[in-house]
């Protein structure tokens, strides 16, 4: 697979934008034309999985909308050859860096069989090719999606191995995608739980590209308008609590608190709150222990801490965060610029639920994942990001002395 995915990506990379858009384009339409098979294996995985039910289940609205974003990466420009910056050398050199390819990427993910099909078309768009690793409880449905995506490429006429799926759930190959498959796979891309991405940073030979944790946070400030922190305080938690943008702890001024705390908890109705003593005194909630600061949830109990301000907050985020999403609830800008601007997270946002945390709504269509290092890409992972460069240097007979 890794020899063959090798010859895919050359063929890939060489391939014109318009063929990459045609393919993915192909893509999608093979997604709609296989749908009944794709809904019938992913009953087969929804019947045999014991956890995880939403992120696996798939109907018509879903796969319609698995399809759409194919569409909208298709749409999206493409990187490769993209002229990033350009310059002349007083010797007369003409010096260019270039977007290229990565090359083949090893992608290994759990229970969302929609990833097998944002990953293929975002690699297809950057130009690389994929090895896709599903977790057994989704495997049949991406099994059957992978088909279809591989009828899309070969009507495109773009080989068919530049997407290709592990057919097993035996363990012992992921153990043999991480090992760089005798030097194929370029990358290692992770997503799931803190389990699964301990384990591929732990193991890989390869560079692995994601996050291990999302403990995201949204500040509601003193001078936050009480509607708005309401507001957005519920949807990054319960719009989806299992996802890795949801909030996990709020911090909140003590100039607001009793004003809005109680507006606040009044509003999350069915979310089990644990707060700090200063939280509890305000309004009613369990007592956080230092655990909980650190807990990424993925479940409907957030964490509540009440601070002096802007500088506890920061500071706040700084220790427990884990680099992914934090936000701010503010009516005074300039507060808000500061916590742009002091925050070190992958995003960071204002006035605004954490749950934008998506490349889907960051305009990319869909994401291969989120990364919060701080090398090569951060935060959603689009074409864009798989992507690195060259130098193309041109001379008319320039020697060095």
């Amino acid at each position: 697979m890794g020899r063959r995915a090798s010859a895919a990506a050359e063929t890939l990379r060489n391939a014109s934008a318009d063929d990459r858009t045609d393919a993915i384009k192909a893509m999608a339409a093979a997604i709609r034309r296989h749908a009944d098979a794709i809904l019938s294996a992913n009953a087969r995985d929804m019947a045999g999985a014991t956890a995880h039910h939403d992120r696996l289940r798939l109907d018509e609205d879903r796969l319609e909308a698995i399809a759409a974003a194919l569409e909208t990466v298709s749409g999206l420009p493409d990187p490769v050859g993209e002229e990033m910056a350009r310059w002349q050398r007083p010797n007369g050199l003409d010096i260019a860096r270039v977007r290229v390819p990565i090359g083949v990427i090893g992608m290994i993910y759990e229970s969302r069989p929609n990833v097998t099909a944002d990953a293929a078309a975002i690699c297809v768009r950057s130009g690389n090719a994929i090895i896709l690793r599903s977790g057994s409880e989704a495997l049949q449905s991406s099994l059957a999606i992978h088909a279809a995506l591989a009828e899309g490429l070969a009507e495109a006429t773009l080989p068919e191995d530049a997407v290709q799926i592990i057919p097993t759930a035996d363990r012992a190959a992921v153990g043999t995608l991480l090992g760089g498959l005798n030097g194929a796979v370029d990358l290692i891309i992770p997503r799931g739980g803190r389990s699964l991405v301990e384990r591929v940073s732990k193991d890989a030979r390869v560079p692995v590209l994601g996050h291990l944790e999302g403990v995201c946070h949204t500040y509601v400030h003193e001078s936050a308008d009480p509607d708005m922190a309401v507001a957005i305080v519920r949807n990054a938690k319960l719009r989806r609590v299992s996802v890795c943008g949801a909030t996990e702890t709020v911090l909140i001024d003590r100039a607001a608190a009793t004003r809005l705390l109680p507006l606040i908890a009044a509003a999350l109705q069915g979310c089990e709150l644990r707060g700090d003593a200063e939280s509890r005194a305000v309004t009613p909630m369990a007592e956080a222990g230092e655990a909980d600061w650190h807990t990424e949830y993925l479940a409907p109990v957030l964490s509540v801490r009440t601070v002096a301000g802007l500088d506890e907050a920061v500071h706040h985020i700084a220790r427990y965060g884990t680099g992914h999403t934090e936000a701010i609830v503010a009516s005074d800008a300039a507060a808000a610029e500061q916590f742009l601007d002091r925050v070190d997270s992958a995003m960071v946002m204002w006035n605004a639920s954490t749950q934008f945390a998506d490349g889907g709504e960051f305009g990319f269509g869909a994401e291969i994942g989120i990364a919060t290092g701080r090398l090569h890409a951060r935060g959603p992972v689009g074409p864009e990001q798989l992507t690195t460069f060259k130098y193309m240097v041109r001379g008319t007979g320039q020697v060095r002395a």
